[in-house]
């Protein structure tokens, strides 16, 4: 495995019909921060990255072009998961933002403290305590 002094090495990559408006809830509700934006000629969103922690995710507006616009083509809905320290600090925030809740703050079987949300365009967001291979 190559080492990056720490950097995520995967980034989940999820395209929208209305990157703008996922931009916004990702970092308006859900508490992820802009790191970088790209636009089309178009105004459309050729590829963004919002951070949460020491992780990162990347997304853009569907229908562009390109080897991985054609593969994500018809793709459904996604799911990811991020780590993070307060979840019912995050859950209250998404609320309070009119997020749809999937699933309230649950203590898992596991030791995780976790919530679900999904964004407008079905894409599942899980965000809970549980960080496989954290130093501990």
């Amino acid at each position: 495995m190559v080492g990056t002094g720490g950097a995520p090495t995967i980034f989940p990559t999820v395209l929208y019909d209305d990157a703008r408006a996922a931009i916004s809830m990702l970092t308006g509700a859900l508490g992820f921060t802009e790191e970088a934006v790209y636009e089309g000629e178009d105004g459309s969103v050729l590829h963004a990255e919002l951070s949460c922690g020491n992780g990162r995710v990347m997304l853009g507006s569907k229908g562009g072009a390109g080897v991985f616009a054609g593969a994500m083509a018809g793709a459904g809905p996604s799911g990811v998961y991020v780590v993070v320290n307060d979840v019912d600090v995050l859950h209250a925030r998404a609320v309070e933002h009119g997020v749809e809740i999937l699933m309230p703050p649950t203590d898992q079987d596991y030791g995780s403290r976790d919530f679900m949300a999904r964004d407008a365009e079905g894409n599942v967001w899980s965000f809970g305590t549980y960080a496989p291979g954290a130093a501990g």
